[in-house]
């Protein structure tokens, strides 16, 4: 008997025949000696819908009485879907974040999971019940209800199963795997039979929209054994792997993209070592997340400063920047909220230089213009022009042979 924590997203409980369908696929996997725990999301589109309302009524609406809101799409997930499995015969309980004492800070709509109380549940679990959990919510210190941000679900599933020590944590997606990069943008797109963590941490960050970033993190740290799996056709899915176990990798494994984004530039600052603090400091504490980072020394004594902020946080980004602007006595801000981040990313490029010129050859072939570059040791970003997004994506899928089935490299040879 093994204990595993199920996930579905909204797409996979977004219908009542849907959520039917996944009733009994968890009916089996209890029928086979397992015990369960169910995480689920809204059903597809409901967050959306309760965030539109809120936004008729308020564009600026309290971040507190938002987490509220949004909450409920998946207290109603979870009871009809326990209400699905109880109608087969299958016992089951729904439980929402707070009944589960979930516990996270108070940074509402972007909250942290600080630790979970695993009582309740190991309870039910040992009452041979399928436990069915709400997934993206808390509740913090003052008992407000808190919620994890978008795809918030997939971090509550890789945090519970850490919590109870799970032998797998599966997510159930609309997808059958993970895959070299989106099949919507290049057709040829292979699905992975395995992916490091470290690679998907990557693909998670540049945009990969299959998992959240921090459920990887999660899953990494605590070592959570992690399958994507689809929740419409049967098979085994993409499992995450431990580096270690992929002695042989491709030097590429996908390419990733972000349309999700924005630059801002303050031109003209003063080049001292505290500027770049005074710039970011605003922006952090207004809880903004600053992605790529790039500083140009004029030579006249001052700097032209750039970075990328998700596209949703522009508009409060760049009225902090122009703030910090006059306190600075910068020449002007500059903003667009038109470009694309696409990456490449591979463990097998840690001992290959060639591959950032490779790159950087075929956008050059394409006539796409790179406004700014990032690397670490597996991933190579560069921003461009967002309309040049699906091009940039296919040619570089083909230059590093994603269309193609994997084969074995030679372990230390470099070309």
């Amino acid at each position: 008997m093994a204990l595993y924590v199920q996930k579905y997203g909204g797409t996979s409980v977004g219908t009542l025949e849907r959520i039917e369908a996944v009733a009994e696929r968890v009916q089996l996997t209890r029928a086979q000696g397992h015990d369960v725990v169910v995480v689920v999301s809204a059903m597809s589109g409901e967050t959306n819908r309760l965030l539109g309302m809120a936004q008729q009524l308020d564009p600026d609406a309290n971040r507190r009485e938002m987490d509220v809101l949004v909450s409920t799409g998946e207290q109603v997930t979870i009871a009809l879907l326990a209400i699905a499995l109880n109608k087969r015969g299958c016992s089951a309980v729904s439980m929402t974040g707070d009944q589960v004492r979930i516990h996270t800070d108070s940074a509402y709509g972007k909250a942290r999971i600080s630790h979970i109380d695993t009582e309740q549940v190991q309870a039910e679990l040992g009452a041979g019940k399928v436990v069915v959990i709400a997934g993206f919510q808390g509740r913090d210190a003052h008992n407000a209800i808190t919620t994890l941000g978008r795809g918030g679900s997939d971090t509550t599933a890789v945090a519970v199963a850490a919590a109870i020590k799970a032998d797998e944590c599966q997510i159930f997606t609309d997808v059958d795997g993970v895959y070299t990069t989106d099949p919507r943008i290049e057709p040829k797109a292979r699905r992975l039979s395995t992916i490091t963590f470290e690679e998907m941490l990557e693909m998670a960050s540049l945009g990969a929209k299959v998992l959240q970033i921090r459920s990887v993190e999660f899953a990494g740290k605590y070592r959570v054994p992690l399958r994507v799996l689809s929740s419409f056709v049967d098979g085994e899915g993409t499992l995450i792997t431990y580096g270690g176990e992929r002695m042989e990798a491709p030097l590429v494994s996908g390419i990733a993209f972000n349309r999700n984004e924005a630059s801002l530039t303050i031109l003209g600052v003063p080049d001292r070592p505290t500027v770049a603090a005074q710039i970011l400091n605003p922006i952090s504490d207004a809880n903004i997340d600053v992605d790529m980072i790039v500083q140009n020394t004029l030579g006249d004594g001052t700097a032209d400063f750039t970075f990328t902020v998700n596209r949703d946080d522009y508009r409060r980004a760049r009225a902090l920047l122009e703030e910090t602007a006059s306190e600075l006595g910068a020449a002007c801000v500059q903003g667009n909220g038109e470009i694309a981040k696409v990456s490449i990313v591979g463990v097998g490029m840690w001992n290959h230089p060639g591959v950032a010129r490779t790159m950087f050859k075929v956008l050059g072939e394409e006539g796409i213009n790179m406004q700014l570059i990032s690397t670490s040791e597996i991933k190579i970003s560069v921003v461009i022009d967002e309309k040049y997004l699906e091009l940039a994506v296919r040619a570089l899928h083909a230059a590093f042979g994603l269309d193609n089935e994997p084969h074995e490299q030679p372990l230390g040879n470099n070309p």
